[in-house]
């Protein structure tokens, strides 16, 4: 029996459970997943869960944009220019992130942008996995009050992180997967890595269309 549950019959001789003492990853998750906006970022704001990363942030970047849009993106961690305007993709990258949108007809303020990582991590390095997992049940509740049409996914550990795999992001990108068994989600490369790699922007222009089709698919 799991030592988590406490078995008792009930008057028909039934044998129900109840949860006691639930481990606190899964009782975090529990009650994260009953928050509305106000109290989901004032939870996200007071987190000092990841002491390193309480230590280095300016502010957490909770996420910005259309609280119910059809497009839902997620990138991976803030940058440290992110970090000071507790917005996503701002900075270098901010114009091209800007200029995809525009591309697919989209203005900043139409969909809704956050991370996987609600903190910025020291010298920008890459999230561990503990980190993404205590950031988890955040973004989980994120998706669930969007309700979004489509996911894009930015970059390979955003990727990794919502699909729980392994595969690199070449070949997780140029398809329709789906998160929790009925949302679309289409994985993309960071614009960070496209300005280091212009010739790749074909490919990325390529995933955008791929997510319209499924906006247009369901419309």
């Amino acid at each position: 029996m799991d030592p988590h549950q406490h078995y008792y019959l009930d008057a028909m001789g039934i044998q129900l459970w109840e949860q006691r003492d639930a481990p606190p990853a899964a009782a975090e998750e529990v009650v994260v997943a009953t928050l509305d906006w106000p109290a989901l970022q004032h939870r996200v704001n007071e987190c000092t869960t990841c002491p390193e990363l309480v230590a280095c942030r300016s502010q957490p970047v909770f996420g910005v944009g259309n609280q119910q849009a059809d497009w839902m993106i997620i990138g991976e961690a803030p940058s440290e220019d992110e970090d000071k305007l507790a917005e996503p993709f701002v900075g270098k990258s901010g114009p091209l992130f800007n200029a995809m949108l525009n591309a697919l007809g989209l203005r900043r303020e139409q969909v809704y942008i956050t991370n996987t990582l609600k903190c910025s991590t020291p010298d920008n390095r890459d999230p561990k996995p503990e980190e993404t997992t205590a950031c988890e049940a955040y973004l989980k509740c994120q998706i669930a009050l969007v309700q979004p049409k489509v996911i894009l996914v930015i970059g390979r550990i955003a990727a990794q992180t919502l699909l729980k795999v392994s595969t690199p992001i070449g070949k997780l990108r140029g398809s329709v997967h789906q998160y929790d068994g009925h949302i679309p989600l289409v994985v993309t490369y960071q614009p960070a890595y496209l300005l280091r790699s212009p010739l790749e922007k074909r490919k990325a222009w390529a995933d955008l269309c791929l997510a319209k089709s499924v906006i247009e698919a369901g419309s």
